[in-house]
């Protein structure tokens, strides 16, 4: 008897109601044809988004637009969100048996989706880091949004995992100058990169940059 052809049970993380969470167990059903099983290795918080729903607070007016690709419930409570998982394929079609994957799903210890809800992480690219994958979306997303030219000047407002994300892209951009700017102290650079040349700044009181070439800010 093969994963594919057995129920399983996973844990998954549900709000049920403001600022209360709690896990709960789940069956799932025997595979069906063009799905895929995944066991979850890392699933990321998104700060901003995933707080409003902790908090309750999503509006009713947002409420279809901010609906995950794999929620189950609905707002404000109880219902089970997220949307960063990588994992590894237990089951499924034989090219993707095996492989890490991202998926767009909530945070839970073993799901089923179709195959192509998958994609596979490039050789080389640990799974702990895949988690950023739909931060990095968001900032191509952005940088598309800005439509920087070659040999521009860049300033990115904001040294969060996201603004650090646009200005690592930014960087890349032929003769373009990248920097990143900030008022919160905690987020100051403090020593050189790894792997880069030359120092950066220690940290300070009020608002600081820290300028991302030649080598792509890691603050």
């Amino acid at each position: 008897m093969t994963a594919a052809t057995t129920t399983a049970t996973a844990q998954a993380c549900w709000i049920t109601g403001p600022l209360r969470a709690e896990i709960r167990a789940e069956t799932l059903p025997p595979l069906r044809e063009g799905e895929v099983r995944v066991r979850a290795l890392h699933s990321g918080v998104s700060r901003g988004t995933e707080t409003l729903v902790f908090r309750g607070e999503v509006p009713a007016s947002e409420a279809r637009r901010m609906r995950a690709p794999f929620q189950a419930g609905e707002f404000p409570a109880p219902v089970k969100y997220g949307y960063v998982s990588v994992g590894v394929v237990e089951a499924g079609p034989a090219h993707l048996r095996g492989r890490a994957v991202f998926c767009l799903h909530p945070h839970q210890t073993l799901y089923q989706v179709p195959a192509d809800a998958v994609a596979p992480l490039p050789e080389g690219v640990p799974p702990a880091r895949a988690v950023l994958a739909a931060n990095l979306e968001t900032a191509i997303n952005a940088l598309w949004d800005a439509a920087p030219r070659l040999g521009e000047r860049i300033s990115v407002v904001g040294g969060g995992t996201l603004g650090l994300l646009v200005a690592w892209l930014a960087a890349r951009l032929p003769g373009c100058e990248v920097q990143v700017v900030d008022t919160a102290p905690a987020r100051a650079p403090g020593g050189p990169p790894p792997g880069g040349r030359g120092g950066r700044a220690r940290p300070r009181p009020g608002p600081w940059a820290c300028p991302t070439r030649p080598w792509p800010c890691r603050c």
